[in-house]
């Protein structure tokens, strides 16, 4: 049982994580920090997980945060740190009062949310009827298993691959940052 406040509610948080997408990706175009930049490029990542999980897609909005904003973006802060390429002049990003207030206001508007979305979800009633409750306590109404075993059967050459490629990457950038420091 949904109340009629929940359409509403979910229109405006897709256009607020939507909003937040493109002006966190134009503002990561638009840095000349590749520090700042890469955590702009978290943000996005962080915005798009959350449009994911309002698109009833869960998974995907884990999987987005676990590798792309958790392991690739600390791959490459990791990479970006080690060939020392920002200057510390352009470490600052938004200082300032203007700073402050939008963060300010931002946080208000995320715990407005948390608070509206906590008293939704005591009023909605999760009801599966008893076929559906018996399969989540047998374990079989899973997709982790489907979307996982293709990748470790399957797929398991290229994502041996893709982490070796990656090992690659960051042993290239080690050496690129011993030969600049000497």
């Amino acid at each position: 049982m949904q109340n009629e406040f929940y359409p509403l509610f979910y229109a405006f948080n897709f256009y607020l994580f939507g909003l937040i997408a493109l002006v966190s990706a134009i503002v990561f175009v638009t840095r000349k920090s590749p520090v700042a930049a890469a955590l702009w490029l978290v943000l996005v990542m962080f915005a798009l997980a959350a449009l994911y999980v309002m698109l009833d897609a869960q998974f995907v909005g884990v999987m987005q945060v676990l590798v792309y904003a958790g392991a690739i973006m600390v791959v490459f802060l990791f990479v970006v740190m080690l060939l020392n390429l920002g200057q510390p002049s352009e470490l600052h990003d938004i200082r300032g009062r203007l700073g402050r207030i939008a963060a300010g206001l931002i946080g208000l508007a995320l715990v407005a949310e948390l608070l509206a979305l906590s008293r939704t979800a005591l009023d909605v009633r999760l009801e599966l009827p008893a076929a559906a409750s018996a399969d989540v306590v047998r374990g079989t109404a899973g997709i982790i298993g489907p979307v996982a075993a293709p990748l470790f059967t399957q797929y398991l050459l290229a994502f041996e691959l893709t982490s070796v490629l990656l090992l690659v990457a960051i042993i290239g950038a080690v050496v690129l940052a011993k030969k600049r420091s000497a």
